[in-house]
């Protein structure tokens, strides 16, 4: 081990010969992230619950009691930091969670392994929460990949454009979404969609999301579309 320039003991990952240049790149880097670390003590299942933590820090959008939607949830750790801030383990609101994959129970989280493309997947959710609609939606996703970085940007504007128009169907007035994004100049459309149908929409960038990387979120704060209808 050697100290890094903060002076914390550094991990050197050694390849032997068989494992892939980019794959030894991200073991050393989740190896030696003190964010890695530090969800570890914190019982967080990713280091990505910080970013959201900091975030709502900066603007106080998580509040008790709310109904809160996570898309694309797994492995969970946004919605264990909005689980524990809204109150929901204590039977103040709810949170929604949503994936393809399957998650593991987090107290206060409800979830449902489901597409959000879906064409019901709206209806679904609605019945979830009692027929009434969500206020905060907030998705971390990202898509598959695949080394072109055109083609790639483009699919994760895309995914997010689909997040947000699901949204839009399910926020209430004043509603908040928060989702990642990456900076590109190929998001211009998601941009207008957002300053469309939200009264405030901003770029943040938390501490917690790496430097040497282009991610970033999308906050976007009083939405102005109507209520979805109540189930009969």
């Amino acid at each position: 081990m050697a100290k890094d320039t903060t002076g914390r003991m550094r991990v050197t990952v050694k390849s032997g010969g068989r494992m892939k240049l980019s794959s030894k790149l991200w073991l050393d880097r989740q190896l030696n992230d003190p964010y890695v670390a530090q969800a570890k003590r914190d019982g967080y299942r990713s280091r990505a619950a910080y970013k959201l933590t900091e975030i709502d820090d900066k603007y106080h959008f998580l509040k008790s009691g709310q109904a809160v939607v996570d898309l694309g949830a797994a492995p969970g750790g946004w919605s264990q930091v909005a689980a524990k801030r809204i109150g929901s383990a204590d039977g103040r609101g709810k949170v929604i969670a949503i994936d393809l994959l399957e998650m593991g129970e987090i107290p206060g989280v409800t979830f449902a392994q489901l597409d959000f493309l879906d064409n019901a997947a709206p209806d679904k959710l609605r019945e979830m929460l009692g027929g009434d609609g969500a206020d905060v939606v907030m998705s971390d996703m990202a898509g598959n990949t695949t080394g072109h970085r055109k083609t790639d940007q483009l699919r994760i504007v895309g995914l997010v454009e689909s997040a947000a128009q699901f949204a839009s169907e399910v926020l209430k007035p004043g509603g908040i979404f928060v989702a990642k994004v990456f900076q590109s100049g190929a998001d211009a459309t998601l941009m207008n969609q957002l300053k469309r149908d939200f009264a405030t929409v901003k770029h943040v960038k938390p501490a917690a999301s790496r430097k040497d990387s282009s991610e970033r979120y999308v906050l976007a704060m009083g939405f102005r579309g109507t209520p979805p209808a109540p189930q009969e």
